[in-house]
């Protein structure tokens, strides 16, 4: 049986743990991690769900180079789900769309269209919904000011004064009963 030394040809401890410089490749040794190189880093929140995890934005040159779980935050001491592990891939896709895409009814292909065309649509198709569906009172003649054809469902990410605000707009400004939101479900 061959005795293992330590800086000889055996592997050692070191070796045997794969500590030790022998298995490293010149590219592996020059590596450094991508996020050594940014400008700054930027504390931020991810935005999958109500949690709140913390999460660090690495920008260089003003641009996103990496996001990774904030080691600081309370909430998520660094680590992060899968969802919020993919952050920086949601931010860099080349497949990620930019623009407001339209799919007019009975066709084939979508469209670009502006922001502020997709913003008035909304607004007219709604204005236009509540007119056909608003319901001044009940059959009973109880005053309930009311449309039961409009829905709104909120997102996990909004916090409590934007979902306060959808709810003043949607229900008091507009009479929408059924207003949910996806966190609650």
């Amino acid at each position: 049986m061959a005795v293992e030394r330590e800086g000889g040809l055996g592997l050692g401890t070191l070796g045997r743990l794969g500590m030790a410089p022998q298995p490293m490749s010149h590219e592996s040794i020059v590596k450094a991690p991508r996020t050594r190189a940014a400008d700054k880093v930027v504390e931020s929140v991810c935005p999958y769900c109500a949690v709140g995890c913390g999460q660090l934005v690495y920008v260089k040159d003003k641009t996103i180079i990496d996001i990774e779980g904030n080691p600081n935050s309370p909430i998520n001491e660094g680590t992060l789900c899968p969802k919020g592990a993919a952050t920086y891939q949601y931010v860099v896709n080349p497949h990620r769309v930019k623009t407001v895409r339209y799919r007019a009814p009975h066709s084939d292909h979508w469209e670009d269209r502006p922001l502020e065309w997709a913003m008035d649509r909304i607004a007219k198709l709604i204005q236009e919904t509540r007119e056909k569906t608003f319901l001044e009172r009940s059959a009973d003649g109880k005053l309930v000011n009311q449309t039961q054809g409009i829905a709104t469902l909120g997102g996990a990410t909004m916090d409590n004064e934007e979902n306060y605000l959808i709810k003043k707009l949607f229900n008091g400004g507009l009479g929408v009963v059924s207003i949910e939101n996806q966190a609650r479900i």
